[in-house]
């Protein structure tokens, strides 16, 4: 499908630039933090790495996001990219229940909750917030991680999918 948002009257603007968008496979992934309201996760695809010394990746965050406040706000979050297997988790943290069970997550020390299950884990400290349009961009320096293997969770076009080292 062909959409020009200067000759396609039929979709909005801002719906055919979503679709634009979505155009760019990408990984998927869950952060989590320690919040007011306990320990929570959320669904980005927003994730890169920024430079290796010092270890700096960043995520970005929707300021109109009912987690967007305990997020800005944490000092400490872990990213965790999913595995394949892992679309049920993706779609729970994306808008449905986005408290974290006791028997999902554990610690170490004074870090972030860490999940259970995920291909790679990165352990962070906050290092910058960058407010940038209807979005924080939050940089973090990575403390720790760890990488496990297995096929990574990729959402393209709306649909989730399937990434692996026998896949290209």
């Amino acid at each position: 499908m062909t959409i020009d948002p200067q000759t396609d009257a039929d979709v909005p603007e801002p719906v055919a630039y979503r679709r634009a968008l979505g155009g760019f496979a990408t990984g998927v992934c869950v952060v989590t933090a320690d919040t007011a309201d306990g320990p929570l996760g959320i669904t980005i695809n927003s994730f890169t790495s920024v430079s290796l010394e010092p270890r700096l990746v960043l995520w970005c965050l929707d300021e109109g996001s009912q987690r967007a406040r305990a997020f800005a706000g944490a000092e400490r979050f872990s990213i965790h990219v999913l595995g394949a297997e892992d679309r049920r988790m993706a779609a729970r943290f994306a808008r449905g229940d986005c408290m974290l069970a006791e028997e999902e997550y554990d610690r170490v020390g004074e870090g972030a909750p860490r999940l259970k299950h995920a291909i790679t884990r990165l352990d962070c400290r906050t290092w910058q917030r960058l407010p940038m349009g209807d979005h924080v961009t939050i940089v973090g320096e990575v403390e720790s991680f760890q990488v496990d293997g297995g096929d990574a969770l990729v959402f393209f076009r709306g649909h989730y999918g399937r990434m692996g080292e026998n896949s290209l």
